[in-house]
């Protein structure tokens, strides 16, 4: 079932989203070779809890505030001691805030260090899949002009689509109805309504568009090892308009 938000429910995921960009603000000019992604957690979980909210992703027994995946890891990274931050890496960050009760949602990579150029493609152009699919988010459109908008421009350029996981409904959940694919799909088509809360987050790779799951249960990669970038806003749909609500350089 989809939940439109009234316009208080959105004004309290719309607070979420600019702790949670705030949030990156402070903590991605940190992101650097060496640190452990357990490190990177901590700052993140000292960030949220000083500001008096949780990190989302406790609601779904994931072990950190943090999903970090590195390279051919596509998403659900398990923040560890053990794996360390190499120069030329792509990390990306997927964090949640629940802050009383609205839920945020948003993900950065970034580009650690001498990224080759093929890598900081990728990551360019998935940013430019996530700003097609939000522009395609309006009122009166139908869930699969976003799923079109993206796709279109990664296989334009060779790379792979990710079909197992997608985009989704959020903000008094961390997964909400509906589901947001990000290529063409069979599925549920609903048409885009104001009072709608949307996370928009390709994840596109530099090969195949398969994946599968690690034995920890939670790290997803790619099958042929080649790298992924992952990229996601958090978005409300209005009546003549649709605001990002995790937007970096939000009006404060």
């Amino acid at each position: 079932m989809i939940r439109l938000k009234n316009s208080e429910e959105i004004d309290g995921i719309r607070k979420s989203c600019h702790l949670l960009a705030d949030c990156f603000n402070q903590i991605l000019p940190q992101i650097k070779a060496g640190m452990t992604t357990k490190e990177i957690d901590d700052l993140f979980v000292d960030f949220i809890k000083k500001h008096n909210a949780k990190p989302a992703w406790y609601r779904e027994n994931f072990k950190g505030a943090v999903c970090v995946s590195i390279n051919d890891e596509v998403i659900h990274g398990i923040p560890s001691k053990k794996r360390v931050v190499k120069d030329g890496d792509i990390v990306s960050l997927d964090v949640g805030i629940d802050l009383n009760g609205y839920i945020s949602d948003s993900c950065h990579s970034v580009l650690v260090g001498n990224v080759k150029p093929e890598i900081r493609k990728l990551d360019e152009v998935t940013l430019e899949c996530l700003q097609a699919g939000i522009a395609a988010c309006k009122a009166g459109n139908r869930i699969s002009d976003i799923s079109k908008a993206v796709y279109e421009i990664a296989v334009k350029h060779g790379y792979g689509v990710v079909y197992d996981y997608c985009g989704h409904g959020v903000g008094l959940d961390v997964h909400e109805d509906p589901s947001v694919p990000n290529c063409p799909s069979h599925g549920p088509n609903p048409r885009i309504q104001p009072g709608m809360v949307l996370a928009i987050e390709p994840m596109i790779n530099l090969g195949c568009a398969e994946v599968h799951t690690a034995a920890d249960g939670w790290t997803v990669l790619t099958d042929d090892g080649k790298w992924s970038a992952h990229e996601e806003h958090t978005v409300a749909v209005f009546e003549d308009h649709t605001e990002i609500l995790t937007d970096l350089n939000y009006k404060k």
